[in-house]
């Protein structure tokens, strides 16, 4: 079993593939183009797809996938998926090249979106989180409310530290920036933002991160955290409970340039 690999797609996206010298699993291909040169570099073929949202970016490669590799696609019980689709909710788990992966259905960025985990891979537990969690960041709140993404993180954020993040888009130095806005004195904020900085200049990502990074960086985790609170009761005096205080910093976010 290899470590997650990122294949880039469009111009901010990553399919994550897992292989294990002969199959491979992708998550979330928005494109089939970047899996099938992937395929063809590694010699792997292509043995299930999983989905954690209905998003085109995440799942616009799926047909073209499935008719020239007949992958089976697994993703959320109640999204509009390109079928068929095997359905998955709360509770459920699928095997993937000998991991059982556990699903988490973590609402917010759409109504039904899912995670995958498992506590040991290579060493130390992965999740793959969609557009749930970000680095630094969470997703935008399209169909669900404040109180459920509040609730989603919540529950990823629970899981071990050394879990790796594998979130599904390269948003992490704008996310940084925003984070530092909100917390400017966060020591282990700038450090990381100096190691993400030197990354990207290497043409490197920054995923995965680790979910004890994203509790001592990331503003969406740490929205109780007194010095966050501080900074959103400044812009937002109104916002005096932990649901309106994460609505009011996610507003923040979505206005913030």
């Amino acid at each position: 079993m290899t470590m997650p690999h990122p294949i880039p797609a469009f111009t901010d996206n990553y399919i994550w593939a897992l292989h294990d010298g002969r199959q491979a699993w992708v998550v979330d291909p928005g494109d089939a183009g970047p899996v099938f040169d992937w395929l063809q570099q590694t010699g792997v073929a292509l043995a299930g797809i999983l989905l954690t949202h209905h998003h085109v970016d995440h799942t616009g490669g799926v047909p073209a996938l499935r008719q020239t590799t007949q992958a089976p696609v697994y993703g959320p019980a109640h999204e509009v998926l390109p079928e068929p689709v095997t359905r998955l909710g709360e509770g459920d788990t699928v095997d993937v090249l000998g991991h059982r992966f556990q699903v988490l259905e973590v609402p917010g960025h759409t109504a039904g979106h899912i995670a995958y985990f498992t506590p040991d891979l290579g060493g130390s537990p992965l999740l793959f989180c969609g557009d749930t969690l970000f680095s630094a960041g969470c997703g935008r709140l399209f169909e669900g409310s404040p109180a459920q993404m509040l609730d989603s993180l919540d529950r990823l954020a629970a899981l071990p530290g050394p879990t790796r993040v594998c979130c599904t888009h390269e948003y992490t130095l704008s996310n940084l920036r925003f984070a530092a806005a909100v917390e400017p004195g966060n020591a282990a904020l700038q450090a990381h933002t100096q190691w993400c900085q030197q990354r990207r200049a290497a043409g490197l990502p920054t995923l995965p991160s680790t979910l004890a990074t994203e509790r001592a960086i990331n503003p969406f985790l740490r929205s109780r955290e007194p010095s966050v609170v501080a900074a959103i009761q400044h812009q937002s005096p109104d916002a005096t409970e932990p649901v309106a205080r994460f609505a009011a910093l996610r507003r923040w976010k979505d206005g913030f340039r």
